[in-house]
Formats: structure tokens, C-alpha cells, sequence
């Protein structure tokens, strides 16, 4: 970046920090429309830098504005136990809040009437956070999984629960789901900050908000914590291979659909190169998990035509994952297709045991969407396989031992 880019970077932090949000879009898309090259063919559709695509979102609800995606405002103040869902019994935990999913309430969240879908608060010393959190018909108390999800930009804990049907699954298994709900106030697009420095490490920022709200659903609920799992999409999708990172001591195995790896960017700029090239930035060091020294098991779903985070991410966060510790695996390759969907190739790393601590799953004809999910839920398509009961099935391969 030439020196007349970073005063107008400089320029543009200054104004919004004052509240000058208009005349800093204005010199950010000044700036980066005159330093980012042309996008090629394959890298989708970039028409202009004030259209675009929204990262978190597909390209079908329209281009938004480059500004608004990424320009953070300055802040104000299981394993599922397989089969064992249907033989919950029902009980009140030790701290209630209002909110149930029954009904058609239940039916938009992708899971069926019963179980409650409950709005909660956390406030700690990083700042708080709203999050929804979905717990299963017949939860009787007993230590059961929990798994959290941070949606990507412009979702929200609804809208992101309803396209991945991630509750139907909690139904089925029986286990927690827990939804951050980023803000406006934080990033205009409530986009996950991954691409901030400040939000990439352990005890500051959001990864330490979103391990607090992990850590109150512990306290308030009957968790097994050596079953606790976060994932997400896109910015959420950053930022969970984040929270993996930084606090392998609280998550067990992590899901990362259309991300980008820990350390990809440190600011705005490099957040767009890396999203439009895969740029490798500078890798934050890889935590140990369940014994393997440097590899924390993580499952990454990205499509083959996403336009929005290039599919080179998905490669990036693979070696990112194995470097000095593939050799120790076992690396096997399926390919297939979902009946009358997309293709698939999926890559598996596994142990000793034969258990995957790395897959990656390249969905062929996939863009910017959560590979099989649904409708009413935003940026979903039903033609790829299914990431939620994938991240279901490998999150129950993996226990968190002390």
C-alpha cells in the first residue's frame, strides 16, 4: 500500500472515531478504489467497490456497501449423544429466561414444537453481547453438549438457526445451542470483527465475550464441558477458527463454513485481500487439542464458486491446520454428489484411531451459502450436502480431555 492510501486509511479511522461515518466511507472507497486490482473471473463478480458483495452474505439479496461491511464503529461503553434426545426428560434450569420456539415459532428455527428458544444476556469485562439459546424438548438437567454458532454479516441468531437447522439437530440429539448476536454498535453489518488484531486474541475483545457467553451457558445449564464446540459462516466462520485458536482449552472441535484462517488479516485492507486472493497474512500459532500437539480438530465446508471469500481460504486454513503435524495423519479423499445437489470432495486427516481431526469438504457448485441448509434462513443452499449434520457427526468423533 503506497503512502497516499495509508493517509487516507489513517484519514478515514480518524473520522470514525469522531462519528464521521459518511466522509469516512467516502475515503475508504476512495482508498481501495484506487489499490485493489480487477477481479478476476473466478474470484465472482466485483462491479464496483461501492457494490461490494457483503461478506457473511450471498450474492442473491443484492450488493451492499463497501464501507458499511467491514467498518467497525467505535465501541460504546456433541458430542451429541447419539439417541439420547428422545429419552430427555423435561426440568427448569437454575436460571430461566422468557422465549420459546414452539409453534410456528419452532417450525422457523428448524426445530420442532417443544423446545425453548430462549433470549439471554452476557456482560463481562471485554464488553456483552445478546445471544438466543435453543434447548431441546425434555432437557431434564443431565450434562449434555453444546454447541455454538456465530452467524455471519447482516444474520442474526434466528435467521441463522433457521438456515442451518441446527435446533431440528438438537432435537434429535439432544444437546445445547447457543447464538451470539453481534451488533451494530460493533460492526455496522454485525459482522464478526475477525479481521481486527484486537479481536484475535484470547482475553480481549470478542473471542473473550464470545468464551464468556460459552462459559455462562456452562454455569446456568448441566453442560458435559469436554463437549463444547463452536462454528460459524463467513465472518463467523473466521471467527470461530479464531475461538479454536485461542481457547482450545474450552472447545473441543471446531466447524468453519466459507471462513478464512486465524491471522488471514489485521485491518481492513488486508480483510479484502484475503477474502478476494486467500493471502495466507501471518498465521496465529496453532493450539494442541485431544493430544495432537498443533492440531485442533476442525471441519471446513467451502463451496468451489464462492465469489464472496475465495475458495483458496478453505486451503489456506487446511495447511494452516496440518503444517508440521500432517505427516502424523492419514490422509484419505471420497468424492460424491447429494442426490440431485452439488458434488463434494471431501479430504480426511485422521489418527491413529482413525478419528478425523482435520476434513475438508470442497462443495462443487456451491457459492457463498450454508451447504445444505434451508429456507427461511438467508445465503443457504439445499442442493449441497448437509455442513450442520456433518459438524453434528464429527463434533461427536471429539471430547475434550483435562
Amino acid at each position: 500500500m503506497n503512502e497516499t492510501i495509508q493517509a487516507r486509511m489513517a484519514e478515514a479511522t480518524r473520522l470514525t472515531q469522531e462519528g464521521r461515518l459518511d466522509e469516512a466511507a467516502s475515503m475508504i472507497q476512495s482508498a481501495l478504489g484506487s489499490s485493489l486490482p480487477a477481479a478476476s473471473p473466478s474470484l465472482g463478480s466485483f462491479p464496483n467497490l461501492g457494490a461490494f458483495p457483503n461478506f457473511g452474505a450471498g450474492g442473491t439479496n443484492g450488493p451492499i456497501d463497501v464501507t458499511s461491511q467491514l467498518l467497525r464503529e467505535t465501541p460504546q461503553g456433541p458430542a451429541p449423544r447419539r439417541g439420547t434426545g428422545p429419552n430427555l426428560r423435561s426440568r427448569g434450569v437454575r436460571h430461566p429466561s422468557a422465549g420459546n420456539a414452539g409453534g410456528a415459532a419452532g417450525a422457523q428455527t428448524g426445530a420442532r414444537a417443544g423446545g425453548r428458544f430462549e433470549a439471554r444476556s452476557y456482560s463481562g469485562a471485554a464488553g456483552g453481547r445478546s445471544y438466543k439459546l435453543y434447548v431441546p424438548t425434555g432437557y431434564a438437567g443431565e450434562a449434555v453438549p453444546l454447541v455454538v454458532m456465530l452467524h455471519g454479516c447482516t444474520q442474526d441468531p434466528d435467521d441463522f438457526a433457521a438456515g442451518t437447522r441446527m435446533n431440528a439437530l438438537a432435537e434429535e440429539h439432544g444437546f445445547l445451542v447457543a447464538y451470539p448476536a453481534q451488533t451494530n454498535s460493533a460492526n455496522m453489518q454485525k459482522c464478526w470483527n475477525w479481521f481486527q488484531a484486537a479481536d484475535q486474541q484470547r482475553g480481549r475483545g470478542e473471542p473473550a465475550i464470545i468464551a464468556g457467553i460459552t462459559q455462562q451457558v456452562i454455569e446456568d445449564y448441566e453442560v458435559d464441558e469436554g463437549r463444547v464446540y463452536v462454528a460459524g459462516m463467513s465472518a463467523g466462520g473466521a471467527m470461530a477458527a479464531i475461538m479454536g485458536a485461542t481457547y482450545p482449552d474450552l472447545y473441543a472441535a471446531v466447524g468453519v463454513h466459507s471462513g478464512l484462517a486465524p491471522g488471514s488479516a489485521h485491518d481492513m485492507p488486508s480483510a479484502f485481500s484475503a477474502m478476494r486472493q486467500g493471502n495466507p497474512g501471518t498465521p496465529m500459532p496453532r493450539a494442541s487439542s485431544n493430544g495432537q500437539a498443533g492440531v485442533v480438530p476442525t471441519i471446513v465446508f467451502h463451496g468451489d464458486r464462492d465469489g464472496t471469500v475465495h475458495p483458496r481460504n478453505g486451503d489456506r486454513l487446511l495447511a494452516h491446520l496440518t503444517a508440521g503435524d500432517g505427516s502424523s495423519l492419514k490422509v484419505s479423499t471420497r468424492q460424491g454428489r447429494k442426490p440431485d445437489g452439488h458434488a463434494f470432495t471431501r479430504i480426511s486427516y485422521k489418527d491413529a484411531d482413525g478419528r478425523p481431526m482435520v476434513e475438508r469438504w470442497s462443495v462443487h457448485g456451491l457459492a457463498h451459502a450454508w451447504s445444505g441448509g434451508g429456507h427461511p434462513g438467508s445465503y443457504t443452499d439445499p442442493k449441497g450436502p448437509d455442513a450442520s449434520a456433518e459438524m453434528v457427526r464429527f463434533f461427536g468423533q471429539h471430547a475434550r480431555t483435562k
